[in-house]
């Protein structure tokens, strides 16, 4: 309201506080609310009076129904849908509408049903399904006579783009159907329908007629749209090339292009284009603002705007996309602002940030199954410094700023179960160019056999030790958001009489030296709740050939131990994903997995390790497996969709190895926003999947899934990382179990889902 004590008591003052709080209440859905302001006099100071506020709010008025006249090309139900928050309330009457036909049916109505005059068609059957089946119950059925009015303009632009270039609407009416319900009724004048003729540029110095109808994208004969002739010649939010792009990609920052209408002759309508290229405008000044802890030179690198270059909007767009995907500030918030300066021909560039915490603390604990209560203790450090370690001045708490990414994480079930992990990577090693850096070392310990009187009694472990050194660097081709990067990583596997994993072995040392390749594109607007842009990658894992350098040719080797004392296998893994916003926040994701463990040499078989376990929430840290890769597919109970078992046991008959050697999986998903604050950023999603994993490649087919749909949530908090949870239904059986799958919940913490 805006009322401040001391203020001067006015007529005005009253009015006005009057007027916002009816405002309040009519945004509310109550447009019969009643505000009476009543001023009495302060018996405890002089000059002084109390503003006694009494409000009515009324009863909160839904709308019933919106109709329409006068539309003879297009029906209600697609005029309805153009507006954006006047909603009819959600509602199934059919049933009732049933039933009271069919009591109040009378025998002398028989001949009406089967005369021509009674016959159904299919325009009836739609508009009497779209009558008494109302599903939009995510949204709003107020009436807000502010939201009413810009609703009103879309219909319009509906028409115009359409090619109904003089529809307007003559008279609408808005009245209520009872004292709950109101209705509005609304006339359009649909005009004629016109189509492009002649496109005629002028004022083009630097691109031909050609070029700039080529981009345009319109043909003669196209429908008058202009809607999609505002697109074509300012932004296009497909992502094609439009007009504007062609010149302010060059520098052009002052180009100006006005299509004017120059000839209505009939249907159609002849466009000129008035151009003004205009000069070339060079970057003068980069400014950044907002950022708290995060040192300028790791911003000022991902900028793609620099001081002495020509301007680019392809490039400011770029920039935006980089600095989001930092993880360091908000998305939501992250704008630039430019400034030109005509008689100069400059412009300078102003970069807002909100910084945003993303280090994450992850304390847990659950129940790991065989090995009784897990704790984990991580600390993940995604904006590190190592420059400022050892000047505890810079603490803040932890030296941050470098854009240095460092995590250490702990799990441990007493002596049976043990891990340890640490990670560290610098994305710019050297500072000049991101040449990206990275360290992985890890060790895990698993313990079998302790008796339940003797808990230190182990009769056998598996012990798995691993370290991995990377490069990666950003490529400019195909285009700039290709990243490619190699890493090199040496495994130990020690098996001491430890049956428990489905290997073909009980003993021995396995070792595994793997040169690993990774191909990716990720363009995806936003890493926490993406709305637009795609990502894709490809893994390639190699080991060497170590059966082919076998100098003791013709010597037959019987133990199994010595013949995997070197672990030979190629990796293939394929990742797919796609967002795309369908209708406001609402967002559509589809996503392909694919995955294939090779032998250079089919007659010593495939690998025992690295192969794929699927099923779950895919969720590293609760299965627990070692040497495996966890594949999540919900709906369905942690790895059961996984050979040779496929019901979660790790104990294959005979001389089968658990686990997969070639999976897909395929998801939809639709997600909703609930909340996009970077303290707790929320969302909700409804989605569909479907997996297999196989353990010979003759069984494989890509058709024979494992389906499953389900909804779930998330929360996104920079301390804890993603937190979700699903609820799913597998419709499928599984070999081996007496029934389908049925409905499950998962958990996850930290990790999105493969």
């Amino acid at each position: 309201m805006g009322l401040i004590r001391g203020s001067v008591v006015t007529d005005v003052l009253k009015k006005n506080t009057q007027l916002t709080i009816k405002k309040y209440f009519v945004e509310k859905g109550f447009p019969k609310a009643d505000v009476e302001i009543i001023q009495v006099a302060d018996t405890a100071l002089s000059n002084y009076a109390k503003l006694r506020i009494n409000i009515d709010k009324g009863v909160k008025v839904r709308i019933n129904e919106v109709s329409f006249d006068g539309n003879d090309h297009f029906t209600d139900v697609r005029l309805r849908n153009k507006m954006k928050k006047t909603n009819e309330y959600a509602r199934v009457s059919i049933f009732k509408d049933m039933f009271s036909r069919l009591f109040n049916f009378k025998p002398k109505n028989v001949t009406q049903v089967l005369t021509p005059e009674g016959s159904i068609t299919k325009d009836k059957v739609t508009e009497y399904v779209n009558e008494h089946v109302k599903l939009n119950f995510f949204n709003a059925s107020k009436f807000i006579p502010k939201e009413y009015r810009n609703d009103r303009n879309l219909i319009v632009d509906f028409y115009n783009s359409k090619g109904y270039r003089d529809a307007e609407i003559v008279s609408d009416t808005v009245y209520y159907n009872d004292n709950r319900n109101i209705n509005v009724n609304i006339t359009v004048d649909e005009g004629d329908r016109y189509y492009f003729r002649d496109i005629i540029w002028t004022g083009n110095y630097l691109y031909t007629d050609e070029t700039l109808s080529t981009v345009l994208g319109i043909e003669k004969g196209d429908v008058y749209d202009k809607e999609k002739l505002s697109k074509r010649l300012n932004f296009d939010p497909t992502g094609n090339r439009d007009i504007n792009s062609l010149y302010t990609d060059n520098g052009y920052l002052f180009f100006n292009i006005q299509p004017v209408e120059v000839l209505v002759e009939g249907d159609s309508i002849d466009i000129e284009m008035r151009i003004m290229e205009g000069s070339i405008a060079t970057i003068d000044q980069v400014l950044v603002k907002g950022n708290n802890q995060t040192h300028d030179h790791v911003i000022l690198r991902e900028l793609s705007t620099r001081p002495g270059e020509k301007f680019s909007r392809s490039n400011l767009i770029k920039t935006n996309q980089r600095l989001a995907q930092l993880g360091f500030f908000d998305p939501e918030q992250i704008e630039p602002q430019y400034f030109p300066d005509a008689e100069e021909s400059t412009v300078d560039i102003h970069w807002v940030l909100a910084e945003q915490s993303n280090d994450q603390i992850e304390l847990s604990g659950g129940w790991g199954g065989i090995y009784g209560f897990v704790g984990t203790l991580g600390l993940s450090l995604n904006n590190f410094s190592t420059k400022n370690l050892f000047d505890l001045s810079k603490w803040r708490p932890v030296p941050r700023g470098d854009g240095q990414r460092l995590s250490i994480r702990v799990q441990a079930s007493g002596r049976q179960f043990q891990s340890y992990s640490f990670s560290f990577q610098e994305p710019w090693l050297g500072g000049r160019k991101p040449n990206a850096f990275s360290v992985n070392l890890s060790h895990t310990v698993v313990r079998s056999g302790a008796s339940f009187f003797d808990p230190t009694s182990f009769t056998g472990s598996l012990k798995l030790t691993s370290l991995s050194v990377g490069l990666g660097r950003r490529v400019r081709w195909p285009d700039d958001f290709f990243q490619v990067s190699n890493s090199i990583a040496y495994s130990i596997y020690d098996l001491d009489n430890y049956p428990y994993l489905g290997l073909s072995v009980d003993d021995g040392r396995f070792n595994s030296l793997t040169l690993n390749t990774t191909i990716s594109r990720s363009n995806i607007d936003n890493p926490i709740y993406t709305r637009s842009g795609s990502s894709i990658s490809l893994s390639v894992a190699l080991t060497p050939p170590f059966s082919s350098f076998d100098f003791s040719e013709g010597a037959e080797v019987e133990d199994s131990e010595e013949v995997n004392e070197w672990i030979e296998y190629h990796k293939w893994d394929l990742d797919i994903s796609y967002f795309s916003a369908i209708a406001g926040d609402l967002v559509f994701h589809a996503k392909a997995n694919f995955g294939f463990l090779g032998t250079y040499d089919i007659d010593k078989g495939i690998s025992p390790f690295e192969r794929y376990v699927m099923g779950g929430s895919g969720l590293a840290g609760t299965n627990f497996q070692i040497g495996q890769e966890i594949i999540a597919l919900r709906g369905y109970d942690d790895n059961a969709v996984t050979p040779p078992a496929y019901s979660g046991s790790a104990s294959p008959a005979g001389d089968e190895i658990y686990g997969g050697v070639v999976f897909s999986k395929y998801t939809m998903e639709l997600r909703y926003p609930i909340s996009t604050n970077p303290g707790a950023t929320i969302y909700v999603l409804g989605f569909t999947e479907a997996g297999n994993n196989w353990n010979n490649y003759q069984d494989f087919n890509p058709f024979n899934l494992y389906r499953s749909a389900g909804v779930g949530a998330r929360i996104f908090m920079p301390a804890f990382g993603l937190i979700g949870i699903d609820w799913a239904y597998g419709f499928d059986q599984l070999p081996g179990q007496i029934d389908i799958s049925g409905p499950q919940f998962h958990f996850t913490i930290g990790n999105q889902l493969r």
